[in-house]
């Protein structure tokens, strides 16, 4: 899409409705220790972290066919972390894109998939991230290709951000839970379904891998088709990839994977998480429909 075609499209998107999803209050605060264990479902919210650390204190260059964007400090510095937000502002960029001054996030920070995390989950992570030690670490500007760039990320949301139900209370288990975590917590489809031109989700391919995926890696069909994705594996294997990042040919992971899976700089990861959820995780992922898509 050309940049006079994307500016067009951000400004009448801008005219047309300042978000596209309602605002929502959490109403109380979170259980600090239940949010540790959302933030290992999470990957320890390991994008936000550089690999020598301090957890949460930003920095990941992450670039994409629209720029180079840094990831920002999360930590409770006052100065340049979020330590002057509330806990619903929070809440509005993790859930809604809504930063506090009203400016809507890029979608490399993908709150559309984070939308359908429970309040009560969302409460709680809030409460983990309060724990985070606060850091001085300025934000680095993100370096976007794109013409008027905070109109851009609006036209975004408005277009191509889905409608998601905000449950009160997370599935206590089985394979619901199981979608409820890889959708909207552990968001196995932001590295493993494959993007259209403007960067929106394919979910005809949905978590069919990608050749060329972020950080430029290459990210396996993870689908039950049984020649080109991991239908030959049983709940068991696809549990000890995400507690211990070991596959059944007894290789382990690499890369972001490897990142999620054992946290970044010490921060928590998949194979801290409760082993009841990583079950619920892989029973969900043994039915996800088959698809065809062989990567390299």
């Amino acid at each position: 899409m050309t940049g006079a075609r994307f500016g067009v499209l951000a400004a009448v998107a801008a005219v047309v409705a300042a978000g596209c999803q309602t605002e929502r209050r959490l109403g109380g605060a979170g259980d600090p220790a239940r949010g540790a264990q959302v933030a290992a479902l999470a990957g320890g919210c390991g994008c936000h972290t550089i690999a020598d650390g301090p957890v949460g204190a930003g920095g990941k260059k992450i670039p994409t066919p629209f720029g180079t964007f840094y990831s920002t400090n999360i930590t409770g510095d006052r100065d340049t972390g979020i330590g002057t937000w509330s806990d619903d502002e929070i809440d509005a960029a993790l859930r809604r894109g809504v930063l506090p001054d009203g400016a809507i996030e890029s979608p490399v920070m993908p709150y559309y998939r984070y939308a359908g995390m429970s309040d009560v989950d969302a409460s709680d992570l809030i409460a983990w991230l309060r724990t985070l030690k606060p850091v001085a670490r300025e934000n680095r500007p993100h370096e976007v290709s794109l013409p008027f760039p905070r109109l851009a990320f609006r036209a975004w949301r408005l277009l191509f951000a889905p409608s998601v139900e905000t449950p009160r209370v997370a599935p206590k288990d089985g394979i619901e839970r199981g979608r409820y975590l890889s959708d909207h917590v552990a968001i196995c489809g932001d590295c493993h379904t494959p993007r259209d031109r403007f960067g929106a989700p394919d979910d005809d391919m949905h978590l069919a891998g990608i050749e060329d995926g972020p950080l430029g890696e290459t990210v396996p069909n993870i689908t039950s088709d049984p020649k080109t994705g991991i239908g030959k594996w049983d709940e068991s294997d696809i549990v000890s990839v995400l507690e211990m990042g070991m596959l059944p040919d007894m290789d382990n992971v690499q890369g972001l994977m490897g990142d999620v899976v054992d946290g970044v700089a010490g921060g928590p990861g998949y194979g801290n998480a409760n082993p009841e959820d990583l079950k619920a995780i892989a029973a969900y992922i043994r039915t996800v429909p088959p698809i065809v898509h062989e990567i390299e």
